[in-house]
């Protein structure tokens, strides 16, 4: 039978199982050996592992060396190529989900200012109207200046050197003399 071009093709058989792996997973994967790639632990290790075929591969055994000096050392330039090659995108990786956490974080924060000025202008708000509220309500040296005047104008009216009734207004409760 021809293949028809109006038709889907039959799904290949795989030889090998698909592994579906996690975006997260192999996200958290790339950031820890990006992490490990950038300790002092990690130099320190690579110089010991350098150093030692360096040193195998120049000065141990003729017949058991297996990277020659007079080839420039080519199996290492080899393994430490490969190591960049995965190093390197890696990197990149744990770098692209610093940045995405960075930018979550940095929306988090410019939310949490908005919330915070508008709770700061709401309390300079409810502050603004407390004072003006306070200005119309008698203070405590405003009700004991007006208690002792009222002291004072009651002494006076019991010495009977007050006028009794005169040109004092009677709504006024200053100048009622009180009532026995």
């Amino acid at each position: 039978m021809a293949d028809r071009l109006d038709q889907p093709r039959e799904t290949r058989r795989q030889l090998l199982p698909r592994v579906r792996v996690g975006e997260d997973a192999s996200g958290r994967v790339s950031e820890s050996v990006a992490r490990f790639l950038g300790t002092p632990r990690f130099i320190l290790y690579l110089t010991v592992f350098c150093a030692v075929w360096l040193a195998w591969n120049a000065w141990g055994p003729t017949d058991l060396r297996f990277d020659k000096a007079e080839n420039g050392f080519t199996a290492l330039t080899l393994m430490l190529s490969l190591q960049a090659s995965y190093a390197a995108p890696l990197i990149l990786l744990a770098q692209n989900r610093q940045a995405d956490r960075d930018r979550v974080q940095a929306e988090q924060d410019r939310q949490r200012a908005e919330r915070n000025l508008a709770d700061t202008e709401f309390l300079a708000r409810e502050m603004a109207s407390l004072r003006i509220a306070l200005s119309e309500v008698a203070t405590r040296d405003f009700v004991r200046g007006e208690l002792r005047n009222l002291l004072e104008e009651l002494a006076t009216d019991q010495d009977g050197t007050g006028d009794e009734g005169g040109d004092r207004p009677r709504g006024d409760a200053r100048h009622r003399s009180p009532e026995r």
